[in-house]
């Protein structure tokens, strides 16, 4: 079998056996293919696209390029929640938590955040001492004991799918949603699951814009897990503006915290429960879709959640007195506030702007190898939809550092639109694709 002759096929339109398939991804995992080919590869996938069957074959491969966990002697349905990234997306640290409390083991392996977009690995890492790099025992232990376990993908994890992305990223292929698929699913499956609710953001904050672009990446990852046996839902929410108020590391775990305290922003605390809730029922932990969202709403209004958050703190090396003393957490040196130049309605929060915003002022990575201030972020005072009036303040802003202060607050500012009439309302979930 000859790499080239693969590369043809694909380039030509042709269907790819897993075989094929394989030979291409081993065959570069292990040094055997040069990195020319497989750009080549790439590109012709990225024009000529993947069928159901070779995306789901391709993510197989890419998943057992490493080591695939082993979570049967865990009884249950073990289900996990994966986000495609935005502005203020901090469901994870809420959803784990409401599962793992219902009785699901939620076992969770995130990234950390690059441009824009925020990371779970990063908000968690503002919590003194977490630790988000377990063993894999460590992480067997975790689900066992607490019923969730949140960490970091490891060399030994798809290292396929590392490799795979960095030549993406520097040959252009980046877009292609059957690559994209596969790259998501594998690093899901790698995690012993049985089941996966996926929240696939569309909108000016989203890696996908259009929502028909999110509902075609949903269809795939749906598809892969349909055809792995897996159980797999997911949702097309809304990323136009962010996600709750806060955006910033420590910021977003003090609101994730009142979240879970039930005193969290109506947005965040909506779609955590409708994401908790499509869990319990892919685990069967619920009779119908209403229990289970009573069920959710539930274990916030008592306590539950929080505790099992407590919990998942503690078991991971964390302070879980941050729970009750958010002056534990890291904080900024300064702040400074945004106002409304008019009054009017808020018609307008453009997401991505807020997000490369914080990003500017320390809280997120330009590259992958910048370094991030937990203390720093932005805090929205009005959300789309409510009425201001002239003065009134926007967002705030935290920071430690002036340097970047001035071209921030200028993004800031623009991201605003202030209209004389209300806006006409979004809908937080645009549709659910199963």
């Amino acid at each position: 079998m000859r790499t080239v002759d693969i590369i043809r096929k694909k380039r030509d339109g042709g269907e790819l056996s897993r075989e094929e398939l394989a030979h291409v991804i081993e065959g570069y995992t292990k040094k055997q293919v040069p990195d020319y080919q497989v750009s080549s590869f790439l590109m012709a996938v990225y024009f000529a696209g993947l069928s159901e069957t070779e995306v789901a074959d391709l993510t197989d491969v890419i998943m057992r390029s490493g080591v695939v966990v082993d979570l049967s002697a865990i009884p249950g349905v073990k289900v996990d929640k994966h986000s495609t990234g935005g502005v203020g997306d901090k469901t994870s640290l809420i959803v784990a938590p409401v599962v793992a409390a219902a009785g699901v083991h939620v076992p969770m392996i995130s990234g950390r955040g690059l441009g824009h977009t925020g990371g779970t690995l990063d908000k968690l890492e503002s919590i003194p001492g977490f630790n988000t790099r377990l063993t894999t025992e460590q992480f067997r232990e975790g689900l066992s004991s607490v019923g969730a376990a949140l960490v970091g993908q490891t060399d030994e994890l798809a290292p396929a799918d590392r490799a795979l992305y960095a030549l993406r990223d520097a040959t252009g292929t980046v877009e292609s949603i059957p690559l994209i698929a596969a790259s998501i699913m594998s690093k899901k499956m790698v995690e012993g699951i049985d089941a996966l609710v996926l929240d696939v953001k569309t909108g000016s904050g989203a890696f996908m814009k259009k929502q028909t672009d999110a509902r075609r990446l949903a269809q795939a990852m749906v598809s892969i897990g349909r055809r792995m046996n897996k159980r797999v839902l997911a949702l097309i929410t809304d990323m136009d503006q962010p996600l709750g108020n806060a955006v910033g590391n420590s910021l977003e775990v003090m609101e994730a915290i009142n979240t879970l305290r039930n005193q969290g922003p109506p947005d965040l605390t909506e779609l955590s429960v409708e994401l908790s809730a499509r869990m319990l029922m892919l685990a069967d932990s619920a009779k119908s879709y209403d229990q289970a969202r009573e069920q959710c709403t539930t274990l916030l209004e008592n306590g539950q959640a929080l505790e099992k958050f407590k919990q998942l703190v503690a078991n991971q090396g964390g302070d879980a007195g941050v729970v009750d003393a958010f002056e534990k957490l890291p904080t900024s040196s300064a702040e400074y506030t945004v106002a409304s130049p008019r009054g009017g309605f808020v018609s307008r929060i453009q997401a991505e702007d807020i997000g490369t915003a914080a990003m500017l002022l320390g809280a997120g990575r330009e590259t992958v190898d910048s370094k991030i201030d937990h203390g720093v972020g932005i805090v929205l005072e009005r959300k789309v939809g409510e009425r201001v009036e002239s003065g009134d303040t926007l967002c705030t802003l935290y920071y430690n550092s002036d340097e970047h202060l001035e071209e921030a607050t200028q993004m800031v500012e623009d991201s605003f639109r202030i209209a004389a009439a209300a806006p006409e309302a979004k809908p937080l979930i645009y549709e659910i694709i199963q």
